[in-house]
């Protein structure tokens, strides 16, 4: 297992795709994730410290967990299957011996992780299959892709969704 940190959200410039961008701590490797607008809002939502004033499908699950004694101890980014990639949020119970590992989409996983403050982690296969970004290999690349990470936020979001 790698250990990844959020590095930020943007939009795929080709297709306006939300992605998630998860980076390693040496800021050496990125593995962009495609994800869906609403998970994306939910992510962005808990980065910018934005509360809503009733809890979120993420917030809810969160505290629901921690109600019923359990804490989540960390999400892992398992499997590439067919370009789609698949997650778990492990839980830990009082009184059980093996943690819970609850399957996840990665984007519900990571919304998950940033309001519980837990590690999330990529198996080395998802390394080795994803089409990840190597800032040694491509440094030009990387940069823009930083730049446009960097100046996202959660007002973007919304021009995308419809008014109602």
């Amino acid at each position: 297992m790698i250990e990844m940190q959020l590095g930020g959200l943007g939009f795929d410039p080709k297709n306006m795709s939300p992605i998630v961008l998860l980076r390693d701590s040496e800021e050496r490797n990125f593995l962009p994730i495609w994800i869906g607008m609403f998970e994306a809002a939910a992510i962005a939502m808990e980065l910018q410290e934005f509360k809503p004033p009733r809890p979120m499908t993420h917030d809810l699950l969160a505290k629901v967990i921690t109600q019923l004694g359990g804490k989540v101890t960390k999400v892992v980014i398992s499997e590439i299957l067919e370009n789609t990639f698949y997650a778990v949020v492990e839980v830990t119970v009082e009184g059980k011996k093996e943690p819970i590992k609850i399957d996840s989409r990665p984007s519900d996983a990571i919304a998950v992780a940033v309001r519980t403050d837990v590690s999330i982690f990529v198996s080395e296969s998802v390394m080795a299959k994803a089409k990840m970004v190597n800032a040694e290999k491509d440094e030009e690349e990387t940069k823009k892709f930083q730049n446009f990470v960097d100046h996202i936020t959660p007002e973007d979001f919304t021009k995308y969704f419809d008014e109602r």
